[in-house]
Formats: structure tokens, C-alpha cells, sequence
């Protein structure tokens, strides 16, 4: 079971923008849509799909965060073809950040933003099928460029269940802001692999509720151990989000809320909805209280 899934946040296009990119991969579809109403950010619509087999979620819960590079998607292609056909759905009404070329590390590679902001990385790569197809990957930048391998160490102490795989290191001859230490590493945690790098020039953007790391939780017990290991700023505490010591936003949040949330009756989703709204951490029994009551 995937239990650390991607969460895009969306103005009002969650599900138009989930559709599109679930008509440009195989192994793809929509598995959930809902709408939650009178949150603080008033009525929202809750979009679970997946992309190549892996899970994602969107809402669509007003202007209040955008997308930037600080996490793309790195999508792994077995052909130019593909990178090619990828990169032409995405660059259109979109923009590149790296262009479409030959470069040192792949054959056949562009950094594109589509069209809802969200960033992506073609690549293509030997030996496919030893990759997650699409991985999230982080770019600490900013305020944190540097913090790349601080948070590998971290991410791996906190999760049981990780392993560190490819790490490498930017070297002296790199042209690079003098904080950065790792060009490209890759963890796996909780059997999601995420990229983590630093920022080359040092960048000038941060990681926002925009682009966010959902972790399903089995009981009260994980649910307490990863508040206290992922939250670090106070004022971020809400309805399950936290944000750590690097600036990144996660969500701590019971594996059963989506299921109650998507298909729950009007009345379940109400008053869990209400419920939750006044708490910080997710409170299971009063979660549970609040369905039954």
C-alpha cells in the first residue's frame, strides 16, 4: 500500500488538471471525486488519481498557494518518443526551464512547467523498469539550499521503512552557489522514491502548501509519531498539515479519512468535515465519534 501520496492544491482546476494528465500516461485514471463544503477556504473538491499506478490527490480550495520548481515530477521514458510526446503535451501554453536536448547525465531530457504550474522532468533513462516511473523531486532552494543532505538524514531516521540509494555531490569544478552539496540523490521511504537536490545557483524559491506529502496513518499511535517528528512550525499546524525544519508541507492524516470523506454519507462527511476543521493533529476518536454520532 502507497502510503506517502503527492497532493497538488489547485484554485478550482483539480479535476480538469487531473484529467489531463491522466489521458497522457498508461496505467492511469481517476479513482475519486468529491466536494467538502464550508471549509475555511469554503467549499473544496477532493480529486484522488493515479499516474502510472502511483497515487496522487488534488483539491481545488482557492488562489492561496501556487506551484513552483521547487518539487517537479521526474517522469522516467523508455524513448526519445516519449519524452519527445511528453514534452510537446506539457511545453505547450506551458514553459521550459531546461530545454529540450542532450545533456551530460541523459540523452534525452527537458524541465517543462505545464500549463496548471506544476513542474515536470523528462528523462530518459536505461533499465526503466528498475524505476517508480514518476517520482517527486525535491529542489531545496533558497533558504535551505544546502539542507538537500541534512534532509535525506533525516527523512531516512523518520521513516522505518527507507533506504538511501544513488547520492552524488557537486564537485569544486561545478559552476554552483557555495551552499550546494548534492547535484542528485535519490531515497526510498515507505516504497515512494523521492529525488532530493540542491538548488545550483542557490534559487529564489521555497516549498509551499502548494505541492505537499500526504502520509496515511494506521492508528492514533503513527499519527502522534509523525506529528512529532514533521512539524517544526506552529503557525503551520492545521487540519492535519504540518511543515518541518526545511519548509516542507506534509499532511498527517488517518489512511480511512479519504474513504469516509469520498463515500460517506452527506451527513458523515458534514459532521467529520466539522469535526475536523477545529482540530490541529487529527484525533481519531473524535473523528470516529463525530461519523457515528
Amino acid at each position: 500500500m502507497q502510503i506517502i501520496i503527492p497532493h497538488l492544491w489547485f484554485d478550482k482546476e483539480a479535476l480538469e488538471a487531473a484529467t489531463w494528465y491522466v489521458s497522457l500516461f498508461e496505467n492511469s485514471s481517476i479513482t475519486n471525486v468529491a466536494t467538502i463544503y464550508d471549509t475555511p477556504s469554503g467549499d473544496a473538491e477532493l480529486v484522488d488519481f493515479q499516474l502510472e499506478n502511483f497515487k496522487f490527490s488534488a483539491i481545488s480550495a482557492g488562489p492561496y498557494f501556487s506551484l513552483n520548481a521547487s518539487i517537479s515530477l521526474m517522469v522516467a521514458c523508455s524513448t526519445k518518443e516519449e519524452v519527445d510526446r511528453l514534452h510537446s503535451e506539457f511545453a505547450s501554453h506551458g514553459s521550459e526551464l531546461m530545454p529540450l536536448d542532450e545533456y551530460p547525465f541523459s540523452k534525452r531530457y527537458a524541465w517543462v512547467k505545464d500549463k496548471y504550474g506544476l513542474n515536470w522532468q523528462l528523462m530518459l533513462v536505461e533499465n526503466v523498469e528498475e524505476h517508480q516511473r514518476i517520482r517527486p523531486s525535491l529542489l531545496f532552494g533558497s533558504d535551505v539550499c544546502g539542507k538537500a543532505e541534512e534532509a535525506i538524514a533525516y527523512y531516512l531516521s523518520t521513516f522505518k521503512q527507507s533506504t538511501k540509494g544513488f547520492v552524488n555531490h557537486y564537485t569544486p569544478e561545478d559552476e554552483m552557489n557555495e551552499k550546494a552539496k548534492i547535484n542528485y540523490a535519490e531515497i526510498n521511504i515507505q516504497d515512494t522514491q523521492l529525488i532530493l537536490m540542491d538548488h545550483g545557483d542557490g534559487g529564489d524559491f521555497s516549498f509551499n502548501e502548494a505541492f505537499s506529502l500526504m502520509v496515511l496513518c494506521e492508528n492514533q499511535e503513527e499519527i502522534d509519531y509523525y506529528w512529532e517528528k514533521l512539524s517544526f512550525v506552529p503557525e503551520a499546524e492545521q487540519c492535519g498539515w504540518v511543515k518541518d525544519q526545511f519548509g516542507l508541507s506534509w499532511q498527517i492524516v488517518p489512511k480511512d479519512l479519504n474513504e469516509v470523506l469520498m463515500k460517506g454519507t452527506k451527513e458523515e462527511v458534514e459532521r467529520v468535515t466539522k469535526a475536523f476543521q477545529n482540530m490541529k493533529k487529527f484525533d481519531l476518536e473524535a473523528l470516529e465519534k463525530a461519523r457515528l454520532r
